[in-house]
């Protein structure tokens, strides 16, 4: 299995990623006035976060699959970890010369690092995380307490009201889709391997390519789009 490539996994996570990105493109154009949308209360744009952060954890789940399956030693995934921790903490630190009164503090990247922990050390937990992975979704919508709505509390996610921050991905109820992305991998790679090894058609080699960089690609794409609207607006004064 390690001498596998998983190229069809590499291009969903960048099918993820570009999805985002786009979404975030949508978001800074209506940040800087040239369109006027709703992304905090439309059906249409917070349908699509949800959608959008879900196949990000559910991908991030499948690696997590492949990761436990090759033998991944701790040494390798503290490295990984230390790579996705410092990128949370570049976007609070970004986030808060744009946003000070709405900053990131637990983002998706600051959500991945917590659960990226959790399911390493439940990798091995086999069929229990499906029912995990449903209680987790499920909980935060019957446990609710003003104690979990202060900053540092609320990453759980058993709030009574949403924080004010540009984005937040809590532990609960997120770490529901992570899990069933490990569960959903390790069953395809015991059952279907081909399903996530293997080659991509050439169309799609771009796509996988960049699915092997997609950290990168996500702490640089909004920095372009912002630079370039911030640009864009400057010139056509």
């Amino acid at each position: 299995m390690g001498g596998l490539r998983f190229e069809r996994l590499d291009a969903l996570r960048a099918a993820a990623i570009v999805w985002m990105a786009a979404y975030h493109f949508c978001y800074d154009l209506n940040l800087f006035g040239f369109i006027r949308e709703n992304f905090y209360n439309d059906p249409f744009w917070t349908t699509q976060r949800t959608a959008i952060v879900s196949l990000f954890l559910f991908c991030a789940g499948l690696g997590q699959a492949v990761a436990w399956q090759q033998g991944q030693g701790w040494p390798r995934f503290w490295r990984r970890w230390a790579q996705v921790a410092g990128c949370a903490v570049l976007v609070s630190i970004g986030s808060y010369l744009m946003f000070p009164r709405s900053f990131i503090y637990f983002g998706v990247l600051h959500g991945i690092a917590v659960m990226l922990i959790v399911t390493r050390l439940t990798a091995g937990w086999g069929r229990w995380l499906w029912p995990l992975g449903l209680a987790a979704i499920v909980l935060p919508q019957f446990v609710q307490h003003p104690f979990f709505d202060t900053r540092w509390t609320n990453w759980l996610g058993l709030i009574t009201r949403k924080p004010v921050t540009e984005d937040y991905v809590p532990l609960l109820p997120w770490l529901g889709v992570m899990w069933w992305g490990l569960a959903a991998g390790q069953w395809v790679l015991a059952q279907r391997p081909g399903w996530l090894a293997g080659g991509v058609p050439r169309a799609l080699a771009p796509l996988a390519w960049l699915g092997r960089w997609s950290l990168s690609f996500y702490m640089l794409h909004q920095p372009v789009f912002i630079g370039a609207l911030a640009a864009l607006v400057w010139l056509s004064r």
